[in-house]
């Protein structure tokens, strides 16, 4: 039988507190910044001919949204969570393609001096397109919004995985590839042994940064493309109809998942990467 220890409680407490006031140094400042950030928008909203909404006034108008976020009425009139799952299911695939394609041909371009010649200028001059600019011709070519949708996430990702990739094998120090020599690695054993793990932090750099494209991406995306739901087309849709707090509401939540994206990949980052490495 369990019996109720006061002491134990206390000591629960003490430690809770004292993890609290150790944490406080870091969490303070951002709290801070935040609060003045929403009194100062806040005040502008309360400004003559002020057209966008305050945040108590987009709380008032997006109460629904912000508490129900799985309803379902079918079609694209979903709850916040619906739309940004949708959303974050195409990121998924289209980044995993990028990811596959981009460090394959980043390592194909790092180790052939040839390669690299034949596709640099080609892939320099499509990586400078911006997302928006690929949605007409990936409509034009694939004939349907979904696909297209997740050709646009595709492109705009693939470029700094690709290319930090080729520079990560090129910057392969030039000991390691004479060890492999003297030790007469066959192509696999390089591969495994010296290429990748010397490689993976540039791959790393580039699928951060990939990701963060890719979230982008699909919100110009899906803007542009009705009928799809997903967090674009919800503030596409919002926008149509002058319900400006769900629109702002909507880019709050883009930007919390966004951050979730970054953070995720800096964790898997860590477990990964090799500590002298990081």
């Amino acid at each position: 039988m369990t019996t109720y220890s006061p002491r134990r409680r206390a000591s629960t407490d003490n430690s809770f507190l004292a993890g609290l006031q150790k944490r406080l140094p870091d969490i303070l400042p951002p709290v801070i910044a935040i609060a003045i950030f929403l009194a100062i928008w806040q005040l502008f909203s309360l400004t003559p001919g002020a057209t966008l909404p305050g945040p108590i006034k987009v709380i008032q108008d997006t109460w629904i949204l912000i508490f129900w976020p799985f309803y379902d009425r079918g079609g694209t009139d979903k709850g916040l969570f619906w739309q940004i799952w949708a959303s974050l299911q195409r990121v998924a695939i289209s980044y995993t393609l990028a990811a596959i394609v981009g460090i394959g041909l980043g390592i194909l371009i790092g180790t052939s001096k040839v390669m690299s010649k034949a596709l640099d200028p080609l892939f320099q001059l499509l990586r400078t397109v911006p997302p928006l600019a690929w949605v007409p011709i990936s409509l034009a070519a694939l004939r349907q919004n979904e696909p297209a949708a997740l050709f646009v996430i595709f492109i705009t990702a693939i470029w700094p995985i690709l290319i930090n990739t080729a520079v990560g094998v090129k910057e392969i120090p030039s000991d390691y590839n004479n060890v492999a020599k003297v030790l007469q690695l066959t192509k696999k054993e390089y591969f495994f042994n010296i290429l990748i793990p010397a490689a993976l932090p540039y791959i790393f750099t580039g699928l951060r940064i990939a990701i963060g494209l890719a979230w982008l991406a699909i919100i110009a995306a899906e803007i542009v493309m009705s009928g799809i739901v997903g967090i674009g087309f919800f503030i596409w849709e919002a926008y149509q109809n002058n319900n400006v707090s769900e629109v702002i509401l909507a880019l709050i939540y883009i930007g919390i998942v966004g951050l979730l994206l970054d953070k995720l990949m800096a964790w898997i980052q860590t477990l990964i990467l090799p500590a002298e490495q990081k």
